[in-house]
């Protein structure tokens, strides 16, 4: 007896050649069909910039790098942080530094924030950088500088006025070294005044010029009377 090609009656097949559909209603893959594509792996998404940072960590970052003087508000900006927060870290960091005893502290000068070596710990930075030579400003600079900074805006003429001596050269060496700057002209006489910079208060450690210490003191009695003598 030949073997039939029919089905018996104990198959159960439906769907198409390719897709065997068992008891359960599952359909089984075989030979004849194409297997279910895998699933597609998809990369983790990316974590936003900063997720996950501090305030405190934050700020220090920045500040680690800044070669001047950052104001609050800036930094509230770029942290997308309200301004008093940003301060009030600032302010608790700065304790903090100063509590610990740390070789360098935060301070708030020129309006604005940065790290500075510890006054106690200066002569040693000076030191390493500087292998014992110190770059300093001569009398005449200094005194010149005086002048500009208790005075501003003011013209050369009026600080050889002061000085008894004519200052050109030194305001020149001044403005070289960023300390001054020119702060437009006089109406009258259509001199150049001249004003202190941010950098000077940077070097002097001022938030600003209402920090200069009374100067009335030691000024001579005839400043004004030499003044209108220019």
């Amino acid at each position: 007896m030949e073997a039939s090609d029919t089905p018996g009656s104990g198959d159960d097949l439906s769907g198409s050649a390719g897709d065997v559909t068992g008891r359960d209603g599952g359909a089984l893959a075989s030979g004849l069909g194409s297997p279910d594509p895998a699933p597609v792996a998809r990369e983790p998404e990316a974590e936003p910039p900063g997720e996950g940072t501090t305030l405190t960590a934050a700020l220090e970052a920045i500040l680690m790098v800044v070669d001047e003087p950052v104001a609050e508000v800036t930094l509230a900006q770029v942290l997308e942080r309200p301004t008093v927060e940003v301060a009030a870290a600032l302010r608790a960091l700065s304790e903090e530094y100063t509590t610990a005893g740390r070789g360098f502290d935060l301070r708030e000068v020129a309006g604005g924030w940065r790290f500075y070596t510890r006054a106690e710990c200066a002569a040693l930075v000076e030191r390493f950088v500087r292998d014992g030579q110190q770059a300093r400003l001569t009398q005449a600079a200094l005194e010149t500088l005086a002048v500009v900074a208790y005075r501003q805006p003011v013209s050369r003429a009026r600080v050889a006025a002061v000085r008894g001596v004519s200052s050109d050269g030194v305001m020149r060496t001044l403005v070289a070294r960023g300390l001054v700057e020119e702060a437009g002209t006089d109406p009258e006489s259509q001199a150049v005044l001249y004003r202190t910079t941010s950098y000077f208060l940077e070097r002097l450690g001022l938030r600003s010029l209402d920090e200069l210490p009374e100067l009335a003191p030691f000024l001579p009695d005839d400043v004004e009377i030499l003044e209108e003598q220019k």
